[in-house]
């Protein structure tokens, strides 16, 4: 069995491109718009910088591989991709910490008080 994560992954666009033309268009074009260079009130750098902090909360191997190149293609150096990832970390282990107390509210055996 390959790696989960490989660059000829991408040959498997052709599914999409076989199947399901006109979505995969769909999303390419607003996948351009979000990331185009000019015209948004985010910096290209800081948007690629969020994405690749969600691309690490959901451990998204292409989304960490192509925006942590593309933040540094936008002028991001790696005090920045550090402090992103630290980001990522702390809301990942931030919805640990607040989905945990459910434990308690869901059991049932504290009160509310």
């Amino acid at each position: 069995m390959g790696e989960y994560f490989e660059k000829s992954d991408k040959t498997f666009t052709r599914v999409y491109k076989k199947e399901t033309p006109d979505i995969l268009a769909a999303f390419a074009a607003f996948d351009e718009a979000v990331f185009q260079t000019e015209g948004r009130e985010i910096p290209l750098k800081y948007r690629e910088l969020i994405a690749l902090a969600v691309g690490i909360t959901t451990q998204c191997v292409y989304c960490i591989d192509a925006h942590s190149q593309n933040a540094v293609k936008a002028g991001a150096n790696e005090a920045e991709l550090a402090e992103a990832a630290w980001v990522a970390t702390a809301i990942r282990a931030g919805g640990g910490y607040a989905h945990g107390r459910l434990a308690f509210k869901l059991a049932g055996t504290h009160d509310h008080g």
